[in-house]
């Protein structure tokens, strides 16, 4: 699987308790959160913090977040936001081909391995 490596020694550097999702997506749960929790096709209201494994950050919200709907987002977000519920919070480790894949974004590069702190504020 693309990026497996990368995403599994960023893991063990970490001490990352990260469960496989089977699709490439690893996930870590530190707070599951009591509330709702939402669907593939769910608006969710989540703060977040984008960065890659070597530490660089590329994207952050501010401590209100943003409101997104996950059947408008990259895959990753889309699987990996269901696994929380409202009140949730932990890391999103996405490999290319559920992210930017190997074309990238301005500001991912093409088969870049991302990494999302989230912390899922509400179910709208």
């Amino acid at each position: 699987v693309e990026n497996e490596e990368e995403i599994v020694n960023y893991i063990a550097d970490n001490n990352l308790d990260a469960t496989a999702s089977g699709s490439g997506l690893y996930y870590v749960i530190e707070e599951q959160g009591t509330g709702a929790q939402p669907e593939a096709d769910s608006n969710v209201t989540v703060v977040y913090k984008g960065y890659f494994t070597n530490g660089t950050v590329f994207d952050e919200t501010d401590e209100l977040g943003i409101s997104l709907n996950l059947n408008q987002v990259i895959p990753g977000w889309s699987e990996g936001m269901q696994y929380f519920k409202e009140g949730g919070s932990g890391k999103l480790l996405i490999p290319s081909s559920l992210a930017y894949g190997r074309y990238g974004t301005s500001s991912i590069p093409g088969g870049a391995v991302i990494i999302f702190d989230v912390n899922l504020k509400s179910v709208n």
